[in-house]
């Protein structure tokens, strides 16, 4: 692939939401925010909670809300493996908020349990923040 396009793959367990070329990319890891432009150097990382921004080649901008998972960056190709993502368009604040007192309600018992209300807060607290 030439050095002036990527191509965003930007996948879910149900579906490939987005097969196209792309400008740039921004998006967070589960330790920060990263930008990608063509030319990048492989990586691969895992994803956090937040806004995924993509600039299409004529310049418009496209965002979602995307929920953990990997990245890998290689040869142009920008592959996302999220485990859901939508558009920040569809998000709620009213809903966010209700998913937040429902993850903060629950009493986990293992481990594991503790680990998915984790999850669940930090994911509600983050569409609150892209819902303000």
């Amino acid at each position: 692939m030439a050095d002036s396009a990527l191509q965003l793959v930007l996948v879910t367990p149900e579906t490939t939401l987005v097969d196209a070329p792309v400008r740039s990319l921004q998006f967070p890891l589960y330790d920060g925010q990263i930008g990608v432009l063509p030319g990048r150097a492989p990586v691969v990382g895992r994803l956090g909670y937040g806004v995924l921004t993509v600039t299409a080649p004529d310049g418009e901008v496209e965002k979602f809300f995307i929920e953990g998972g990997f990245v890998q960056v290689k040869a142009g190709t920008v592959t996302l493996l999220t485990d859901r993502a939508r558009g920040v368009e569809d998000i709620d604040r009213e809903t966010a908020e209700e998913l937040l007192a429902e993850a903060s309600k629950r009493v986990p018992v293992t481990d594991a349990e503790l680990a998915a209300k984790e999850r669940d807060q930090e994911s509600a607290r983050r569409m609150l923040a892209v819902g303000r």
